[in-house]
């Protein structure tokens, strides 16, 4: 189908196209050599409302997905959407702040189309994210522990909305266990599609729990489990999941880290992770290596930034506890080895990981200059 506009690498030039010097557009497999200067955001929606107004809804339903490079590094938008910024004195923050804007414009974009088509009072419409800010390129999960790249909650809690006029209930938060892999069976229900002939599947329909605000039929949410990440302290507890090995999962109230949760920003035996923007930067937790007190977050578990180099277990409450900031793994030894024993199941589930050496046959230098399959 011609508009599906793509790319393969991550962090290429919103305007260039290129990654490391070399081309990253493509129309499905073919290269897109005419698009530079083409800021990727208005690309794309204009690519995607292409496809929505050539829909014949007549003739079949329409799945649309559109995964936008913004926001994501590099920092790079249209001067006039940095301009109304100007009281942001952070560069990235404001930056980023343009970038968001452009992205909302097309999401607003991408929204007439569908009204002009007449397809919107039959659309469901899901705007989601992947992870969470990078501070270091103008993002922020503050006040949530950690950033993207790691184990903690500003790493690992996503948000997003859903819009219908098929939702039953409208206009609220929903704070029920939703994960990723939760949306193919929401959307084939959705689509009266049938999951028969497919394999057991991790993810459940939600979709009486975004519509109705029902209970969702998740109980358990595995972040991760990464066994090629470097083994972190000695293990905790015998005949059971290694706690030196990356991983957190989710189970009702509690969430469990263990192995190395990563996003240390550390200073005088200090871990700084809570980071607020630039603007609120007075905010910075400040607490003394030597005292363990912090004006800040008085009353505060102080031990949480530490991180003594043995440590590789976290348990916290993250319904009352969202911040992370009081382990209860000491406290509550018996729900880390009921967590640790489901991380012992998941991991006698999984597929080995396939992570080839790097090959220099995919240079794109000996493809005509573009990124791409090379076998």
């Amino acid at each position: 189908m011609s508009g599906s506009h793509c790319y393969l690498t991550g962090a290429k030039d919103y305007l260039t196209h290129n990654r490391s010097g070399f081309l990253d557009l493509h129309d499905n497999l073919d290269p897109v050599f005419n698009e530079t200067g083409h800021y990727s955001a208005q690309l794309f929606t204009q690519k995607a409302s292409d496809v929505i107004m050539a829909h014949d809804s007549t003739k079949s339903p329409l799945f649309l997905y559109l995964a936008y490079q913004s926001v994501h590094g590099p920092l790079e938008v249209p001067e006039h959407y940095k301009e109304q910024y100007r009281d942001i004195k952070d560069t990235k923050r404001r930056t980023y702040a343009g970038m968001v804007t452009c992205m909302d414009e097309g999401i607003g974009n991408l929204t007439s189309a569908l009204k002009t088509a007449g397809l919107w009072d039959n659309t469901v419409f899901i705007f989601s994210t992947d992870n969470g800010g990078q501070i270091y390129e103008g993002g922020n999960n503050y006040p949530l522990r950690g950033w993207k790249g790691s184990l903690w909650e500003g790493g690992l809690h996503g948000v997003g909305f859903v819009h219908s006029p098929l939702l039953h209930k409208q206009g609220y938060v929903n704070r029920a266990l939703i994960h990723v892999s939760d949306w193919f069976p929401t959307i084939v229900g959705l689509a009266r599609g049938s999951l028969n002939g497919t394999l057991p599947l991790d993810g459940f329909d939600q979709w009486r729990t975004i519509s109705e605000d029902a209970p969702s039929p998740r109980k358990e949410l595995l972040h991760n489990i990464d066994i090629l990440y470097g083994r972190s302290g000695s293990p905790r507890y015998p005949d059971t999941f290694d706690t030196r090995i990356r991983a957190a999962l989710r189970v009702g109230d509690y969430k469990l880290i263990t192995g190395y949760p990563g996003n240390p920003s550390e200073h005088l035996n200090v871990l700084f992770s809570w980071i607020p923007p630039p603007e609120l930067q007075d905010l910075r937790d400040t607490t003394d290596a030597s005292t363990g007190k912090s004006a800040n977050h008085p009353d505060s578990d102080h031990r949480l930034l530490f991180r003594p180099s043995d440590q590789n277990v976290w348990l916290f409450n993250i319904t009352a506890d969202p911040e992370e900031r009081h382990d209860l793994s000491d406290s509550l030894p018996e729900v880390v080895q009921q967590l640790l024993s489901r991380l012992l199941y998941y991991n006698s589930t999984v597929v080995p990981p396939r992570f080839p050496k790097e090959d220099p046959n995919a240079s794109p230098g000996k493809h005509g200059g573009v990124w791409g399959p090379w076998e």
